[in-house]
C-alpha cells in the first residue's frame, strides 16, 4: 500500500511489523467480508505484530501508546481494511481494563504478548453479587472479534439478594466482567450491511461464576495504573477508536476513486473521468471536508493529552469536544464513501466493488453508540452550559 495518510514507521517496533501486514490484509479484504470474521491467521499475524498491546500498560509488556500514535495506527489498518481496523480497535480498547483490575488479575488475562481479548461494555448481562465472585448471565451484541479472542468481557447489572444495586447517583450499578472466551457461546447474528468482516455476533453466558477480582466499573472505580493514557476518558477512547476506523476507511476509499478518474475514460468520450469539471470539483471538497474532520480531530487529541500529561483532571469542554471531533469525524467519513460510491458509477453497485464495501462498512460506523448522532446532543449541552452526566463523557 502507498500514499498512506500516516507514516508509522516510526511507532515503536509495532509500526514497521503492522506496515508490513497492510497488502495481506488489503488483499484479503473481500475474503474477509464473505467469512464475516476476520481469518484466525490474519488475528495471529496482527497479534504477533503487537496490534493488540498499543494501548496495554507498559507495566504488563504493553506499549502504552499516546492517543495520536493509537489513532494513526487504527485508521492505517482501516485503510487496508475497515474490518479488519475495527478489530484491532476492539481488541485494544478492550485492554484499556489492565489499567483498573488487580495486577494479578490483569496479568491472568492480558499478560501474554499475544493475547487477543474483547467484549461488549453495555451492561446487557445480569450479575448477582454472591460474596467473593459474580453468577453472570447474559448475552451481548456487537461482540465484534470473539471468535479470535481468548478472553471476554460483558457489562452487566450487579444484583443484591435479588435487588439491583445503584450507584450513589441513583443510576442502576454496572461492572464489566471478564472471563475465558471458551466460556461462552457464539451466536451466528452478524448478518449485516457493512462491516461484515467484523464478526460482530452475539455471544453469551449462563450461570457463569466470574471471580470479582476479574471485573471493573469503568464509571466509578480510578485505575491503578498512574499513566497518563489512563487519565484520558475511556470513552473518548473507544470514539477515538471507532472514528479512526472511519477516516482511514473514507481515505482509502477517496484515493481509490481518485485512481480511477485519472485512468477511467468516459464511455464514447474518450477523456478520463478526470478531465470532468463536476468529478474535480467533487474530489476537491470531499479532499478538503476529510482534510478538516482528521484536522479537527488531531487537534483536540492532542489538547485532551496535553491535560491528561498534567497533575489536573481534563476538563469537560475538552471532553466534549473530543466526542464531538470524533462523531464529526465519523459522519464525514461516511459523506465522503458516499462521493467515492457515486462518483464511482454503476461498477460500484456490485456486492464486490471495493467501493461499494467501503460504503457500507461507513454508515454501519456512524451507528456505533460512541460516535451517533446523539453525541452532538450530548456536546451541545456541554456547549450551552446545560447539566449533562459526566460519565458519558
Amino acid at each position: 500500500m502507498t500514499g498512506l495518510q500516516y507514516d508509522i514507521s516510526n511507532i515503536g517496533e509495532v509500526g514497521p511489523d503492522i506496515l508490513a501486514l497492510l497488502l495481506d490484509i488489503a488483499a484479503r479484504a473481500e475474503e474477509t467480508e464473505k467469512a464475516r470474521r476476520l481469518p484466525a491467521d490474519l488475528a495471529a499475524k496482527l497479534a504477533a505484530a503487537g496490534a493488540f498491546n498499543l494501548s496495554k500498560p507498559a507495566a504488563l509488556g504493553g506499549l502504552e501508546l499516546s492517543p495520536l500514535d493509537f489513532m494513526k495506527i487504527i485508521a492505517t489498518v482501516a485503510e487496508a481494511d475497515a474490518s479488519a481496523g475495527w478489530c484491532v480497535m476492539i481488541a485494544v480498547t478492550s485492554t484499556l481494563g489492565a489499567a483498573y483490575l488487580p495486577e494479578r488479575a490483569a496479568r491472568e488475562i492480558f499478560g501474554l504478548d499475544d493475547v487477543i481479548t474483547g467484549g461488549v461494555f453495555a451492561p446487557m448481562g445480569k450479575a448477582e453479587d454472591r460474596g467473593d465472585h459474580y453468577l453472570l448471565s447474559g448475552q451481548w451484541q456487537w461482540g465484534s472479534g470473539s471468535a479470535n479472542c481468548s478472553w471476554l468481557g460483558g457489562g452487566a447489572m450487579i444484583f443484591k439478594d435479588g435487588e439491583l444495586q445503584k450507584f450513589d447517583n441513583g443510576a442502576p450499578y454496572h461492572r464489566m466482567l471478564f472471563f475465558p472466551a471458551k466460556e461462552a457461546s457464539l451466536i451466528d447474528s452478524w448478518h449485516v450491511a457493512g462491516l461484515k468482516g467484523t464478526g460482530s455476533g452475539d455471544f453469551s453466558v449462563e450461570g457463569l461464576a466470574v471471580p470479582k477480582d476479574r471485573s471493573v466499573s469503568f464509571v466509578s472505580d480510578q485505575p491503578r495504573d498512574s499513566g497518563a493514557l489512563y487519565k484520558f476518558p475511556l470513552f473518548g477512547l473507544l470514539a477515538l477508536g471507532v472514528s479512526s476506523v472511519a477516516l482511514g476507511n473514507a481515505r482509502a476509499a477517496l484515493e481509490e476513486i481518485r485512481n480511477i478518474a485519472i485512468h477511467k475514460k468516459t464511455p464514447g468520450g474518450g477523456r478520463s473521468m478526470a478531465q470532468r469539471a463536476t468529478v474535480q470539483a467533487e474530489l476537491a471538497r470531499a479532499t478538503a471536508h476529510l482534510g478538516g474532520a482528521f484536522g479537527y480531530l488531531e487537534n483536540t487529541i492532542s489538547e485532551c493529552w496535553a491535560e491528561a500529561q498534567g497533575n489536573g483532571e481534563i476538563s469537560a469542554n475538552d471532553r466534549a469536544n473530543l466526542r464531538l471531533a470524533c462523531a464529526h469525524a465519523t459522519e464525514i467519513s461516511a459523506e465522503i464513501c458516499k462521493t467515492a460510491y457515486t462518483l464511482g458509477g454503476g461498477a460500484a453497485v456490485y456486492s464486490d466493488n471495493s467501493l461499494q464495501r467501503r460504503f457500507r462498512d461507513a454508515h454501519v460506523a456512524t451507528q456505533h453508540i460512541a460516535t451517533a448522532p446523539a453525541v452532538f446532543e450530548l456536546a451541545g449541552r456541554i456547549l450551552l452550559d446545560q447539566p449533562v452526566d459526566m460519565a458519558m463523557l
